[in-house]
């Protein structure tokens, strides 16, 4: 995720009263998604608006809350080659000043409402997200649509926001985690977009000029590419009214998203850059799935039982619980557009570095080798069924869940049907895509810190 550069208020502290709202709507959204596989009726509603734009929304009118995710086409992996950071410095200036209202009063306008506003930038894609209480919900829209339609770019908050990127660039440099996950995306990604620094670099940043800015905006935020999930007190004619005062602006069409198809090497490799530290910071992976890969659900089950499930994983039992080689270890499936990856990280005393990397590479293979057991195929099928109620624990979830499953073309059902392909998944679909993915000579490894008896690969 794009940080928001230091020092400035994204979004504003909800009033009591809207804490209460909230505890109370998650209480009532968790009851009603706890039973979505025998109650239809759960299912979200396809609202279109008198402009045409359509929407996947969850009613609740009895919460005096509404929260809206949006998401556009197009992220960081479009930026110029020579301008990377484009769009994450242009997300960073959309509310500072907005139409007739400098910086300063579009802030105001915003914190005197209670209203939270916030935006992102991925590789793939641009997201907006609002939270509001129903009784502002005219001047919340219509302050997200002045943020999308109409940015100022006034030099002065564009002076001030890249001088707050340029600090955190300069920081970046020294946090050995920031350090690692990029410099594994660029060898991960040597000679694809993917492979860039998202935020920019201190040379990209200062070539960004207010007109890269402002063709950003035009360029990108347009209906046409525009994908919107939304949670809340509203009716869904009310809804459609506000969802065009918001968009209803924008221009009717982006221009176009070429980032070609991603190759992940297929021979593994460590890098080693070299810090002053007292423990080495670890980033590994390999070639994942993207999210339609018909595998999917397998390697998701696969990697809970891996290194996804936390305390009861087998990476974190064999490297913590066996042997306190680290505080923590994980790996986690992440798709993208155009490709598939499969990470993971660790963190360790210099002098075990090698030792743990051992330990990473035997249990990819025994994966591979091996599968898992029917206990532990059961006990990842109850959690990952159980706990997925539990993402629904806010409006603003829902709606960017919302989202991803448009983006995902998952079906406006999906709801009901996801603890279904979980519960389908066999210990022999496990087998096949693990032996597809966890090849542990192919893994590419990064090491940040200062390992003893470990150098990069020739």
């Amino acid at each position: 995720m794009t940080r928001a550069p230091a020092g400035r208020v994204r979004c504003a502290r909800a009033a009591p009263a809207g804490v209460c709202a909230v505890v109370a709507f998650v209480a009532c959204l968790l009851l009603l998604l706890g039973a979505a596989r025998a109650a239809p009726e759960t299912t979200p509603l396809r609202v279109v608006t008198p402009g045409g734009l359509e929407v996947w929304y969850v009613y609740e009118p009895s919460i005096p809350i509404i929260a809206l995710n949006v998401a556009f086409a197009g992220g960081s992996a479009i930026d110029p080659p020579d301008k990377v950071g484009l769009a994450s410095f242009a997300t960073s200036l959309l509310d500072e000043g907005a139409g007739e209202m400098d910086s300063l009063a579009f802030q105001k306008a915003v914190v005197d409402r209670a209203i939270r506003l916030n935006f992102d930038i991925g590789r793939d894609f641009f997201s907006a997200s609002l939270q509001t209480l129903s009784q502002h919900r005219d001047e919340a829209f219509r302050l997200l649509g002045l943020a999308l339609a109409a940015p100022r770019f006034d030099a002065p908050a564009v002076e001030r926001i890249r001088g707050q990127i340029q600090s955190i660039l300069a920081e970046d440099e020294n946090e050995p985690s920031t350090v690692a996950v990029r410099r594994w995306f660029a060898e991960i990604f040597p000679d694809h977009p993917y492979g860039r620094i998202k935020d920019g670099t201190p040379a990209s940043i200062a070539a960004i000029a207010a007109g890269d800015l402002k063709a950003w905006a035009s360029r990108r935020l347009a209906r046409d590419n525009l994908t919107i999930g939304a949670a809340g007190d509203v009716s869904p004619e009310e809804l459609g009214r506000l969802v065009d005062l918001a968009f209803g602006a924008l221009p009717a069409a982006a221009a176009p998203v070429d980032v070609a198809e991603a190759s992940v090497p297929s021979e593994g490799r460590v890098i080693v850059e070299r810090m002053p530290l007292p423990q080495s910071v670890v980033t590994f992976g390999l070639a994942g799935l993207k999210r339609d890969d018909p595998d999917f659900y397998a390697a998701y089950v696969m990697n809970y039982i891996l290194g996804g499930g936390g305390f009861t994983s087998r990476l974190y039992r064999e490297i913590r619980e066996e042997r306190g080689l680290a505080y923590s270890v994980y790996s986690y499936l992440y798709p993208l557009r155009r490709a598939g990856l499969y990470s993971g990280s660790v963190a360790t005393r210099n002098d075990r570095v090698a030792e743990t990397l051992d330990l990473v590479r035997q249990e990819f293979a025994r994966m591979a080798d091996s599968g898992v057991s029917e206990a532990e195929l059961k006990a990842a099928q109850t959690h990952l069924t159980g706990a997925f109620p539990l993402r629904f624990d806010s409006g603003g979830k829902i709606a960017g869940i919302l989202v991803t499953m448009q983006l995902d073309e998952l079906g406006i059902d999906y709801i009901q049907r996801r603890n279904n392909y979980i519960g389908a998944v066999t210990r022999a679909d496990i087998a096949r895509v693990a032996r597809r993915l966890l090849d542990p000579e192919r893994l590419i490894v990064v090491v940040v810190g200062d390992p003893a008896g470990l150098e990069s690969s020739p």
